[in-house]
């Protein structure tokens, strides 16, 4: 993997970059799409490709080791083949769906015993071997297990679980250096940085991250219910000591206006599950505002989805009709409406790019911030 930076912002940390890989170039900022057991719900490849226009799709370590399984996957010849999906594809560690499991699983220095969720058995994820999952998925990027920290939680739980996250990472290295990826292509690895929202913990965990060399690096433990506020100092403290030529991600974010403000901080690269979940219980984001469609209102609305952007869902399908269909729980007010979602998130990214390229960023992000921030 090789990552470019070709402009910065003036008046902001905002950066404009590419990240080549043996499956393409991403041009960054980018969001990627969450297709957690190998499916962007309700949203078939080809729309993907041509209408979202998505350069990288996520997928989910745990989910998919526990269905369809490892044995499926390599089979088929990876999870690319598997899915049909050409382009590149980074999978997380299954580290934030354990930390989901509070009440069915055990954390230790080895490692995390749980439990399925589909039938209860017992699994046991350790660092060791959740790179050789990975490495069996055939993602491009990889992700470290860590833990991810409840918020709130105490100064001493997060410092105890940021230690072992790091403890942890340097088994994944290990594991990772010493072995190459099965169906013909490079795969790269990300460190993850965790310390919850104590300054002293992100800036020790972000500088032991950044002494690690990797390719690229990530920031988790954040929107997981702490103030929007506090999630944009936390990235502002980690982004300012990351590596300026790395490209940086920062994991489950978020809102259209989240995302917005943390590429103004010098974030690359986000996934959230956002636009898809909501979308397919009828909340729009839109590039005038967001939108409940089975509000009462837009039920004689006969005007697009969006004319905001050139897209041939969003400008296509009236209000009314998405609305229609969401009222009467039709399966095509799912995928029209995730399909909108997913393309304005993938259009709002490339139009920041664009500004930034372009010199202006930083006026025209906290214009938009406002606009996508309003219900209508």
């Amino acid at each position: 993997m090789k990552f470019t930076l070709h402009q910065k912002d003036a008046k902001s940390n905002a950066r404009a970059g590419s990240i080549v890989t043996d499956h393409g170039i991403i041009e960054t900022p980018i969001f990627m799409p969450v297709g957690t057991a190998g499916s962007v719900k309700a949203v078939h490849q080809r729309e993907l490709k041509k209408d979202v226009k998505a350069q990288i799709i996520l997928g989910n370590t745990y989910h998919l080791y526990l269905r369809p399984g490892l044995d499926i996957i390599e089979k088929a010849g990876g999870l690319h083949r598997f899915t049909g999906w050409d382009k590149p594809i980074l999978t997380d560690s299954g580290g934030y769906q354990v930390f989901s499991l509070a009440g069915t699983r055990k954390i230790n220095e080895e490692g995390v015993v749980f439990k399925s969720h589909i039938d209860g058995s017992k699994h046991h994820f350790t660092p060791e071997g959740v790179m050789d999952i990975q490495r069996t998925i055939g993602a491009d990027i990889i992700m470290a297990f860590d833990e991810c920290t409840p918020y709130p939680c105490e100064w001493d739980y997060a410092k105890a679980s940021m230690e072992l996250t790091h403890r942890w990472l340097q088994r994944c290295q290990t594991r990772f250096d010493e072995t190459e990826g099965k169906y013909g292509y490079k795969q790269t690895f990300f460190p993850i940085v965790q310390g919850s929202v104590y300054k002293d913990l992100r800036k020790a965990s972000a500088e032991f991250i950044a002494q690690q060399g990797r390719d690229g690096n990530a920031i988790g433990g954040l929107s997981v219910g702490e103030p929007a506020e506090m999630m944009y100092e936390m990235t502002e403290w980690v982004t300012d000591i990351l590596p300026e030529d790395k490209p940086r991600y920062l994991m489950g974010v978020g809102t259209p206006a989240n995302i917005l403000e943390a590429i103004a901080l010098g974030v690359d690269m986000f996934d959230c599950v956002m636009p898809t979940r909501n979308a397919r219980n009828g909340m729009l984001f839109t590039t005038e505002g967001i939108i409940n469609i089975r509000n009462e209102k837009w039920k004689e609305d006969f005007s697009p989805v969006d004319t905001g952007f050139v897209n041939k869902v969003s400008n296509f399908y009236s209000k009314a009709y998405l609305r229609h269909l969401t009222i009467s729980k039709e399966m095509l007010a799912a995928q029209i409406a995730s399909i909108h979602n997913l393309s304005f998130y993938l259009w709002l990214v490339g139009q920041a790019r664009e500004r930034i390229l372009a010199g202006d960023f930083a006026t025209w992000k906290n214009q938009m911030v406002q606009k996508v921030s309003q219900r209508l």
